[in-house]
C-alpha cells in the first residue's frame, strides 16, 4: 500500500515566507550535520549522541539530552526495532521508518534551531544520512509531583486538587472539569534562554474577544532572558505596575480558575510554576474565596461581611488609635481614658513610636515565621510574639493597650484570603500610621481619600477595579454586598466589550410540590 509520507511525517513549524539560510538549515551529509551539533553542546555532558547502522550500511545518530528523555523507550521503540530488522528495499525508506518506529508522535524537522528546540523539551532526533531532515520523537519524560491539595490556599469544603509544575498536568485538570471543546487553549513560547511554554485559557462563547487580543499583544512584547514563574508575567503585562495592589488573581486551585472562566475571565498557565493568573478581576475578587460557593448562602455572606470589617480594622486601627490618643482624647471615654493614661505612664516614647516599634517587630516576627521551616516556623512566630510583647510591657517600653492594638490588627490581616492583597495593606498602613500621628483623624481622611482615588483609577486588563461600585453597577452590587443562593445566579458578570449574559435558566428556585404530586 503506498502512502503518503509527506502527511505521515508532520512538520514541526510551519513554513516561513521566506526560505531558511543555508546555515540553518540541515544537510544531507550527516557528517556535517553532527558536527555541527557537537559544536552547540560543546561542554555538555548530559547530551547523549548514540551512533548506530540501519540494515547495517545506513550511519543514523539519535541526539538526546539524559534525564528529560525515557532512556528505555528510545532502546525499545527506536533502537532495537531499527537494528535488527530486515531489509526494506521492497519499500520506500520513509514509510519503512514510518512502519518500524513505535512512537505515536513524529515530527519531521529541517533546521537546526527546531532541532535544538525538540532537544530543549526531551524529544530525541534521529539524524540520517542521506537525509536532509531530522525526526524528533515524542520520547520527553518529566519528573511530576503528585497532584496534591495547595499549601498556599487552605480548603475546607471543595476539591483537594492543586495544580503542580507540569503544564500538561494542570491543563489536564482544568479538561477534567470544563469538558466542552470551547475551552480553548493557545500556547507561546518566552524567554530567549527558557523558552517557558505560556498557555492562555478561556471558554469561546463567554470571554470577550478584544481581551484575548489584548493579552496575546501584550505577552508577544515580553522580550527577557527567562520566565520563571508566573509572578514575571503578571509583572510585565498589568495596567499599573507602580500599585502595591494586584492586578491579577494568583491561585493554585484549578476550581477557582474553572470557576472564573466560567464567568468570563481568561487564565495564564505557566511552565514550571503551579500558580495560574486570572485576569480581569477586581478588588472585591481579593477579599472572597472559593469556599464562599461551597457553603450555605447565608454563611457566606456574613463571613464575607466580617472580611470587610476586619480587612479595614488591619489598615486603620493602629492609626487611629494613635490619633485619637494624640489629637482626640475627649472622644475616649473617662474611664478608658484613665486606663490607657496609667497604662502609658511609664513609657517615654509618644504614641508613634509605640505603634512603629510594634507594627515592625511583628512584620519580622511574622516574615521569620513564613522563612523558618513549617516544624518550627509557626512556633517561633507565636512565642516570639508573646514573650516579646510581654517583656516590652514589663520593660515599660511599650503599653498594654498598644500590644493589644497591635495584636489585633495582626489578626484582622490574617482574614484577608489573598497573600498578595494582604501584603498590600500591610504596607500601607504605615504611612496611615503616619498621617494619623501627624494631622489626627483628619490625616487619616487624607488617606483613605488617597487610596480611593488611586482605586478608582486603577484597571485590571482595562476593567476598573472597583467594578461594580465604581462605576457603580446595580444589577452586580449582591457580588460584592452578600453571596446570592445558586438558583438566583441568573447573570454572569460583565466585565468588558460584549459578553454572554445569562448563565443558567431563571426560576431556579426550589418549589416543592404539596402532598408529594410532581
Amino acid at each position: 500500500m503506498i502512502r503518503n509520507v509527506n502527511k505521515l511525517f508532520k512538520s514541526s513549524k510551519k513554513e516561513k515566507q521566506q526560505p531558511p539560510k543555508p546555515q540553518n538549515v540541515l544537510q544531507n551529509n550527516i557528517d556535517a550535520n553532527i558536527e555541527k551539533f557537537r559544536s552547540i553542546y560543546d561542554n555538555c555532558a548530559d547530551v547523549v549522541f548514540r551512533s548506530f547502522l540501519i540494515f547495517e550500511k545506513k550511519l543514523a545518530m539519535i541526539i538526546y539530552i539524559e534525564g528529560l528523555s525515557n532512556d528505555e523507550r528510545i532502546e525499545e521503540s527506536i533502537l532495537t526495532p531499527l537494528i535488527k530488522h530486515q531489509d526494506h528495499e521492497q519499500q520506500p525508506f520513509d514509510e519503512f521508518l514510518y512502519n518500524k518506529i513505535t512512537v505515536s508522535k513524529i515530527n519531521k524537522v529541517h533546521l537546526f534551531a527546531d532541532c535544538i528546540e525538540s532537544i530543549s523539551i526531551g524529544n530525541p532526533i534521529i539524524l540520517i544520512d542521506g537525509q536532509n531532515y531530522a525526526l524528533s520523537l515524542g520520547l520527553a519524560k518529566s519528573e511530576k509531583r503528585a497532584v496534591e491539595e495547595p499549601e498556599s490556599e487552605a480548603v475546607i469544603k471543595g476539591p483537594r486538587e492543586g495544580f503542580v509544575e507540569s503544564l500538561s498536568v494542570n491543563t489536564s485538570l482544568l479538561r477534567r472539569i470544563i469538558k466542552s471543546p470551547a475551552l480553548k487553549i493557545k500556547t507561546m513560547k518566552i524567554g530567549k534562554y527558557t523558552t517557558t511554554t505560556i498557555a492562555i485559557t478561556y471558554v469561546e462563547g463567554l470571554v470577550d474577544k478584544t481581551l484575548i487580543t489584548e493579552v496575546e499583544n501584550r505577552l508577544k512584547r515580553i522580550n527577557v532572558d527567562g520566565i520563571l514563574g508566573s509572578e514575571y508575567i503578571e509583572e510585565l503585562i498589568e495596567d499599573n505596575p507602580y500599585s502595591p495592589f494586584p492586578q491579577f488573581l494568583s491561585t493554585e486551585r484549578p476550581d477557582v480558575v474553572c470557576s472564573n472562566l466560567l464567568e468570563g475571565r481568561m487564565a495564564i498557565l505557566v511552565e514550571g510554576t503551579p500558580f495560574s493568573i486570572i485576569a480581569p478581576i477586581t478588588f472585591f475578587s481579593l477579599l472572597q474565596t472559593q469556599e464562599d460557593y461551597y457553603q450555605r448562602y447565608i454563611i457566606s455572606s456574613l463571613i464575607r461581611w466580617l472580611r470587610y470589617l476586619f480587612t479595614g480594622i488591619s489598615l486603620f486601627l493602629p492609626a487611629i488609635y494613635v490619633a485619637i490618643t494624640t489629637f482626640h482624647q475627649e472622644m475616649i471615654p473617662g474611664t478608658l481614658l484613665f486606663s490607657i493614661a496609667s497604662a502609658r505612664e511609664t513609657v517615654p516614647f509618644p504614641a508613634i513610636v509605640e505603634v512603629l516599634l510594634m507594627e515592625i517587630t511583628f512584620e519580622a516576627l511574622r516574615e521569620a515565621g513564613i522563612r523558618l521551616p513549617k516544624q518550627i516556623g509557626s512556633a517561633i512566630s507565636i512565642v516570639g510574639a508573646l514573650v516579646i510583647g510581654q517583656a516590652a510591657v514589663q520593660a515599660g517600653l511599650v503599653s498594654a493597650p498598644m500590644v493589644i492594638v497591635v495584636a489585633i490588627t495582626g489578626i484582622a490581616s490574617f482574614l484577608i484570603p489573598r497573600y498578595v492583597a494582604g501584603i498590600a495593606i500591610r504596607m500601607l498602613r504605615f504611612p496611615i500610621i503616619l498621617l494619623g500621628s501627624s494631622l489626627g483623624l483628619l490625616g487619616i481622611m487624607l488617606g483613605v481619600i488617597a487610596i480611593a482615588i488611586h482605586l478608582c483609577s486603577l484597571r485590571s486588563l482595562g476593567v476598573p477595579y472597583l467594578t461594580p461600585l465604581a462605576p457603580i453597577q446595580k444589577s452586580e452590587l449582591h457580588s460584592v454586598l452578600w453571596r446570592n443562593p445558586f438558583w438566583k445566579m441568573d447573570k454572569r458578570p460583565h466585565l468588558t466589550g460584549n459578553y454572554n449574559e445569562y448563565r443558567q435558566v431563571q426560576n431556579l428556585k426550589p418549589r416543592p410540590e404539596k402532598g408529594g404530586e410532581s
